[in-house]
């Protein structure tokens, strides 16, 4: 193995499992890169023996974390602030070797970590200080303070296993919250790297805390009783299982942010020198694995052949191959795994078999090393399959495109409408008044306005609607998910009424 996973990490230290056969030690997770599947990258052994202590661990730093004050909790985050861009190289090496992202896409989640401290600092922290209110009522005045909501439990993404689990792990802890983090099982080396971070920062036993493993290990921790916050983001199958483990207890707060299905409307006056290189991003980049990828494109029909067609001979140029062992930066890396990428080709027939026209066929790609490699994929389909082609709804989760012509903006927003999803959509125009109807009628928690769906802005709040989410945003608003809201009234002018003469007494 390429390298040794650390363990789990509680108690302020990492923990081994203990190999017993008589312990509950049910399998073996076996780690190869998705870019070389002949480099095992690491071994991990799922055990669900140490939940329980994970959970005391927890509990145990939130009692003590939660009356820290909020000075030092910053100066915490300084200092991790410091280790994360000490580490960024490790870090990213990691991100490109467990998930296939090229390294320069790599070291841009790493950079982002450091990034997201001054934004938890400088825009989320104020979202939960303390106010202040006089004379609310005769005599008396008002306060509202933001407290913890206890130990929060963060299930990460492998798209972005450092990045998007950093933003959650970050309000948490300024809110006064202790964390469990288990990373995806595809990304364990990742997660374990920014949890030496928060360790090197020097942050108290149990309020920072590592579990590795499945979604068995993941489903015991949802039930917990000691566990008040859950966030998780993934596929909306997944988030679906979490709200049923936990609709009957009312003590948890889920946020939850799942799939979509983006569009980019590419309108009659578009810019469509500015449009191409922002959709070959929206729809390729990161292989397309990413919640806010653009996978359908309403187009106008009176530009529509002209660009299908500079795009695809564009979509032919893009470079895949390794992440890291190339001659020439790739845009794209492969698939994560051998699943996807056997899901993505399925998707293939089923978009020959629902009658839609194949402008560039997705394929497995051979590369110098045996990995998930895929081409890109175009098609163009109809008005007619909206409401009855799967392959149109689905969110393919893979490096894919299909343009529908219209004529009116109207439809445009019925195509982008299409799908149970509302996670992100994209309008190329300059007419002011297309852009407002689209910020009016298209169903999606970001709307971007002649800008690609891919990356988002931190000090904005990031959720979807509909499939994509559950109204808990992310970004600068998800401290509004850690914290909740006590309300007091103190009475000023301390004048003892005379009991006699309350109403009611005789």
């Amino acid at each position: 193995m390429k390298y040794e996973l650390k363990g789990n990490y509680f108690n302020g230290s990492y923990h081994l499992p203990e190999v017993d056969p008589l312990r509950n030690i049910s399998k073996k997770i076996k780690k190869t890169s998705p870019a070389n599947i002949d480099e095992k990258l690491w071994e991990l052994i799922v055990d669900y023996n140490c939940i329980d202590q994970v959970l005391l661990s927890a509990s145990e730093g939130f009692n003590s974390w939660r009356k820290t004050n909020i000075d030092s909790r910053v100066e915490l985050l300084e200092k991790f602030k410091e280790k994360v861009i000490e580490k960024e190289e490790l870090i990213a090496t990691a991100i490109a070797l467990e998930t296939g992202k090229p390294i320069w896409e790599s070291k841009t989640e790493a950079k982002a970590l450091a990034a997201k401290v001054n934004v938890t600092i400088s825009k989320s922290l104020p979202r939960i200080n303390s106010e202040y209110f006089e004379n609310l009522m005769p005599n008396t005045n008002g306060m509202v303070n933001y407290k913890p909501i206890g130990p929060c439990f963060v299930i990460g993404p492998f798209n972005f296993p450092c990045h998007l689990a950093n933003g959650q792990i970050l309000n948490a802890l300024i809110a006064g919250n202790s964390i469990i983090f288990k990373p995806s099982e595809k990304t364990c080396l990742s997660g374990e790297i920014l949890i030496d971070c928060f360790h090197e920062a020097g942050f108290p036993p149990g309020v920072i805390n590592l579990i590795q493993g499945d979604g068995e290990t993941a489903s015991r921790i949802v039930s917990s009783k000691t566990v008040k916050g859950i966030f998780f983001t993934g596929s909306k199958e997944v988030g679906l299982k979490i709200l049923e483990n936990t609709h009957k207890d009312l003590s948890k707060l889920v946020a939850l942010e799942l799939g979509g299905k983006n569009s980019s409307i590419i309108h009659k006056d578009a810019n469509l020198d500015l449009v191409l290189p922002e959709l070959l991003k929206a729809c390729f980049m990161t292989t397309g694995q990413r919640c806010v990828s653009t996978s359908l494109v309403p187009i106008h029909e009176s530009i529509a052949d002209s660009f299908i067609e500079k795009f695809h001979s564009f979509t032919k140029r893009l470079i895949i191959d390794h992440p890291i062992d190339h001659e020439i930066a790739p845009f794209m890396g492969p698939l994560i795994d051998d699943f996807s990428q056997k899901n993505y080709l399925n998707y293939m027939g089923m978009a020959k078999r629902e009658g839609f026209e194949e402008i560039m066929r997705g394929k497995q790609i051979e590369k110098k090393y045996r990995g998930n490699y895929v081409s890109p994929s175009i098609h163009l389909g109809t008005l007619s399959h909206l409401g009855t082609s799967i392959f149109l709804s689905s969110e393919l989760f893979g490096p894919s495109c299909t343009f529908v012509k219209y004529k009116e903006i109207e439809e445009a927003v019925s195509i982008s409408n299409n799908s149970e999803y509302g996670l992100a959509a994209s309008i190329f125009t300059e007419d002011k008044e297309v852009q407002n109807l689209c910020l009016r009628d298209i169903d999606a928690g970001q709307l971007n306005i002649n800008r690609s769906t891919v990356g988002a802005s931190s000090t904005l709040p990031f959720g979807g609607v509909k499939s994509s989410g559950n109204y808990r945003p992310a970004a600068v608003s998800f401290i509004d998910s850690c914290s909740y809201a006590q309300s007091s009234l103190e009475l000023t002018n301390k004048v003892i009424e005379d009991p006699n003469k309350i109403v009611g007494i005789q």
